[in-house]
């Protein structure tokens, strides 16, 4: 296996793996369904995809479930062909295409992958290598598996949407911060910035959840929100995270000081963005698969930050979200996985195991 951080010494042309099967196990939408339905998450077998010139071929050995799954299962509509959801996996890579550079066959990777490719919910995924990284020795499958789509979001919404640095302080405001992507902007901001950290969760299990993670305070979401952030930051606070931006503008522009900013990772619709616009406040839309999406000539930094993730976390600088584990993956636990996650009760992060 290759050391952590060096190129393979050999990938001169395609490898594989001896006696690589022909078909796999998936799990598939086929229609967009609520998940209580059976048919919304389906048992499938389809052929091992072919790696193109700079893809992987993974074994696949855990998922973790995302809102993005569950959003996708419920609105794209595929048109009977089985799409594979899954956008978090830690696996084995068992065979490369002929221009791969940076991996060998038997690396243990972690990645997200890509929306507009098949995902994770199979036995084998082929993987463009730039959107991968080796994945850390200290963790096991399920807790590695929790992490990719979450630190690689953390990370960009902290360094490139709100551009902090090492230096950076004041407060930064996290909405939603015991969800998969706020336990990482918690850590996340600990560990690379000076920021004062105050974290927002609805229930005691999640707030307790976040204390843990390193926020320096904790406001009740379901109370007067903007009195309590006041109360630990009187002067305002510099930066919000939001995972739910719908009907907290009017909050934002409060508790926001002039020049500040919104970086939100959410879905909402018809959003009125005037009441920012006396303090003029910035807000940022942060999508962790825009590099993938658009093939942007910068994408191999995803690969570059997991690896960079994974030195912090067998360091001891980072740890897992993983809260809830199961399996073995199939169409019935992953439904329920998804049921989870739309519970909206979940801290952390579900992960699916095993085959």
């Amino acid at each position: 296996m290759s050391e952590p951080g060096t190129a393979p010494s050999s990938t001169s042309g395609p490898q594989a793996a001896p006696d690589l099967p022909t078909t796999m196990r998936a799990v598939a939408t086929t229609q967009p369904l609520p998940v209580a339905d059976e048919r919304s998450l389906v048992d499938v077998e389809l052929p091992v995809p072919e790696p193109g010139p700079r893809d992987l071929l993974v074994r696949v050995r855990a998922v973790s479930v995302n809102p993005v799954d569950t959003k996708v299962r419920r609105s794209a509509d595929p048109g009977g062909e089985p799409r594979v959801l899954g956008y978090d996996a830690a696996g084995v890579v068992v065979a490369v295409g002929a221009e791969v550079e940076r991996f060998a066959v038997g690396d243990a990777v972690w990645y997200a992958g890509a929306l507009d490719r098949q995902g994770s919910d199979a036995e084998l995924q082929v993987v463009d290598e730039r959107l991968v990284g080796r994945a850390p020795r200290s963790l096991d499958d399920a807790e590695a598996a929790a992490l990719p789509l979450t630190a690689l979001t953390a990370w960009e919404v902290l360094l490139e949407r709100a551009r902090l640095t090492a230096g950076s302080d004041g407060v930064l405001l996290v909405v939603g911060a015991a969800g998969g992507v706020g336990s990482m902007v918690v850590q996340m901001a600990r560990l690379l910035t000076r920021m004062t950290v105050v974290a927002t969760a609805s229930r005691e299990e999640s707030r307790a959840w976040v204390r843990d993670l390193g926020a320096h305070a904790v406001v009740d979401r379901t109370g007067d929100v903007a009195a309590a952030v006041r109360e630990v930051a009187p002067d305002g606070v510099d930066v919000v995270v939001t995972a739910y931006s719908e009907g907290n503008v009017e909050l934002f522009a409060e508790v926001l000081r002039p020049f500040g900013q919104v970086v939100a990772i959410d879905d909402p619709e018809g959003l009125d963005l005037l009441p920012l616009k006396s303090k003029s406040i910035s807000w940022h839309w942060e999508l962790m698969f825009t590099r993938s999406l658009h093939r942007t000539a910068d994408r191999h930094r995803q690969g570059e930050v997991l690896d960079e993730v994974a030195r912090m976390v067998d360091e001891g600088h980072l740890r897992t979200t993983l809260s809830e584990r199961t399996g073995p993956i199939s169409a019935a636990v992953l439904r329920a996985a998804h049921a989870r996650v739309e519970s909206g009760s979940v801290v952390g992060k579900v992960v699916v195991e095993g085959w």
